[in-house]
């Protein structure tokens, strides 16, 4: 893939190299050599992004002709906004008071080049910055009023960077394009570039190594090149045609911002940012599912006004669930007054709306593998030992998953598997593991899952490799989807 730095005049970038094409904004954006280019890295070094200007169009083209822009419009549009920069950077707030805390001035201007300062000590500042505004040049304005904030955040641009500054960028430029893996030779024979996105020291993570290893022979096969990425990647995200999340997702946590910002980025993304949403809220599914007349056990969406009504609509004893549990954890059976009051009291400190649900024993619970709105694979999983849920972690170390089954299509019952295409076509056309209890000839969605185990030696038990295969099939078609819409988009006539 061509790396190609874009500048409004050439000699705004007066270095050499290796791999790297400089071409003038106006070129770029009108010799139909680069028009017809099908797939390009550009790094928009342009003096101006601001709106309607040739550097504002040069990512905007790019976005369209299926480049890769850094930045991209996303990015320049949320440079622009003071409320999106105070929200994005409300995560690093801790990194800023310590890498500022020494400062005695009330104001503070930190000049970032790919991602790097020429001071030490504001090294990783600079790095999570460009992490969440990627962008080769950033100065970032803080202001001091009771503690630092960052006032604003804008590319620099490169005509403006000071002289005694230039060995540094120099310097920065040529670590950045060497490190990153843009257009090497080993990935040229590729067809796309896929990132897994996994957590090393996770405990029980999505997927184990074995299935890792399987996606990355599959996607091997289809003509992927793949790379294993962890949080520490994400500046990296715009390397990839695809994001493929096998670490366990939540909202308020990296890896739906990685989600989010791959989708903004173009990239094709399982778990999307939108399935994360709606999956791993529960009450959020509850209204979902209520509205689309799914079979559910009898639910309450329990908040401070209605707590007292709990035993009357669920009995007990009756199960609680905070918004976001998964893994049978911030899951929890109650049996008494006593508890229920005790849990109660806990979880809604936590959340101003939790589930309630009545108690409904069965051996085991269904989940079915849903991709592209059509069932993928059925397990049945059954109570651990001596508890009521699949997983008990509070029980010894070999008792705490409880056995597995997976079961051939032509064993489900019927309405099981209807139960559970209808419940995860509400969400969308991801990959789901919708959880299902068969109780008296009927089916009732427990959950739905985005980021669903896949196992090696589990879910992979009947389809084997082409499990695997299936998955990566699926983020195959969906890339070549995208790009052909974008092509045709940019060929039709005027």
């Amino acid at each position: 893939m061509r790396k190609i730095v874009v500048v409004n005049n050439p000699k705004d970038w007066d270095i050499d190299i290796e791999e790297v094409e400089v071409v003038d904004a106006q070129r770029y954006l009108t010799d139909p050599t680069y028009i017809e280019m099908k797939s390009a890295r550009v790094f928009n070094l342009c003096r101006s992004y601001k709106y309607q200007s040739s550097g504002y169009y040069v990512s905007l083209l790019a976005e369209a002709r299926g480049h890769r822009a850094i930045p991209n419009v996303t990015t320049i549009q949320d440079m622009k906004s003071q409320t999106i920069v105070r929200a994005i950077t409300d995560e690093i707030n801790e990194t800023i008071q310590k890498s500022l805390s020494k400062l005695k001035s009330k104001s503070f201007t930190l000049s970032i080049y790919f991602g790097q300062n020429v001071a030490k000590q504001y090294e990783k500042l600079s790095k999570q910055l460009h992490d969440l505004f990627q962008a080769p040049l950033l100065r970032a304005q803080f202001v001091y009023n009771k503690e630092w904030v960052l006032e604003s955040i804008s590319p620099i641009p490169v005509n403006e960077v000071p002289e005694h500054h230039v060995r540094y960028l120099l310097k920065y430029a040529k670590a950045y394009f060497a490190r990153n893996r843009f257009s090497s030779a080993r990935v040229s024979k590729k067809v796309y570039d896929l990132a897994i996105l996994v957590n090393p020291a996770e405990k029980d993570p999505p997927s184990n190594d074995k299935a890792l290893q399987n996606f990355i022979e599959a996607a091997g096969a289809l003509g992927f090149y793949t790379e294993l990425i962890t949080k520490e990647d994400y500046r990296r995200l715009s390397e990839f045609d695809a994001l493929f999340i096998r670490e366990t997702t939540s909202v308020n946590h990296h890896t739906y911002r990685f989600a989010r910002r791959a989708h903004a980025d173009g990239l094709v993304v399982i778990d999307d940012p939108v399935s994360i949403l709606r999956c791993t809220n529960k009450v959020y599914l509850a209204e979902l599912l209520t509205k689309a007349k799914v079979n559910i056990p009898k639910t309450m969406i329990i908040h401070r006004d209605n707590c007292d009504r709990v035993i009357e609509e669920l009995g007990l004893p009756c199960v609680l669930k905070k918004p976001d549990s998964s893994f049978s954890q911030g899951v929890v059976k109650v049996k008494t007054q006593e508890e229920l009051q005790e849990e109660l009291k806990e979880m809604l400190y936590e959340s101003d709306l939790i589930i309630g649900q009545e108690f409904t024993p069965t051996d085991f619970d269904w989940r079915i593998g849903i991709l592209d709105k059509q069932p993928l694979y059925a397990c049945k999983y059954f109570m651990a030992k001596d508890h009521w849920q699949i997983y008990n972690w509070d029980g010894k170390k070999k008792d705490v998953a409880g056995d597995f089954e997976t079961v051939p299509f032509a064993d489900v019952p019927f309405f099981v598997l209807h139960t559970a295409m209808k419940a995860a076509n509400l969400i969308g056309d991801g990959l789901y593991g919708v959880d299902l209890k068969e109780i008296d000839g009927k089916a009732y969605i427990i959950e739905v899952n985005d980021n669903p185990n896949i196992d090696a030696g589990v879910e992979d038990q009947i389809l084997k490799k082409d499990l695997y295969l299936t998955i990566l099939k699926s983020i195959k078609r969906r890339i070549d989807l995208q790009k052909n819409l974008v092509n045709s988009n940019t060929h039709e006539p005027s």
